[in-house]
């Protein structure tokens, strides 16, 4: 039997009772929510890694067919430039032995000088790659990516996003991947969450509902996305 996570409840409120997110679902592969700015991606995430603000009330019933810790759960955020301290170096960033460390740099397409730098001194992309070898360094079964290609330029975005499935591929595990960016799925997540205010309105197979969308607002969805190219199986 493969590896599952099962929400089997995730709810957010506002201490005044205004329901944000309401939603269950599974995890049996690679996949991605999908949803405009607002739609409740990022609270889910928060949800999961337990980070919501106090002014949020949260109910959550997580259940999996294998022992997972939080420890075992890692999380790509949207933002490198905010994600590691500036002041301190790459090499200081890492929990893990030194042999550690350069294997997995070099995983992420890295060298070992890095280690030696400041994450002033490194590019948008190099940073990315840093923060996705720190993360993946540690013994996960879980991947929580937020928006993990926002804040890079087209080809960076294309490295990295070509990166993050080669990894996931070799290294078997988990992934949630939270995104507006459809296109930037379409080779990583073999299945597929549409999310509006809070709502899951469609999911299922990646392929299957690019192809053949049901709803209207997963149908702008694409449309908006693929506005330059047709998506092809």
């Amino acid at each position: 039997m493969s590896n599952s996570v099962i929400i089997e409840k995730l709810k957010i409120d506002l201490k005044n009772g205004n329901n944000l997110v309401d939603i269950n679902f599974t995890i049996t592969t690679s996949t991605a929510i999908i949803g405009e700015s607002g739609s409740g991606k990022s609270l889910t995430l928060k949800a999961l890694l337990d980070l919501l603000p106090n002014d949020l009330n949260k109910y959550i019933n997580i259940n999996s067919n294998f022992n997972l810790t939080k420890d075992e759960i890692g999380l790509i955020p949207q933002n490198p430039f905010t994600s590691l301290s500036p002041m301190t170096k790459i090499k200081d960033q890492f929990f893990c032995k030194k042999e550690k460390k350069i294997e997995m740099l070099n995983k992420v397409g890295l060298d070992e000088w890095v280690l030696n730098r400041f994450p002033t001194q490194l590019s948008g992309g190099q940073l990315q790659r840093v923060v996705i070898a720190i993360t993946l360094s540690k013994d996960l079964k879980l991947l929580l990516l937020d928006e993990p290609t926002t804040a890079l330029d087209e080809i960076n975005k294309n490295n990295i996003t070509k990166l993050i499935k080669d990894l996931v591929d070799e290294l078997n595990i988990l992934i949630l991947y939270v995104t507006h960016d459809i296109e930037s799925i379409v080779d990583v997540c073999k299945n597929i969450i549409i999310i509006k205010k809070g709502k899951i309105i469609e999911e299922g197979k990646t392929k299957n509902i690019l192809n053949s969308p049901q709803n209207d607002y997963t149908k702008i969805l694409i449309e908006s996305n693929f506005k330059n190219r047709k998506f092809r199986e």
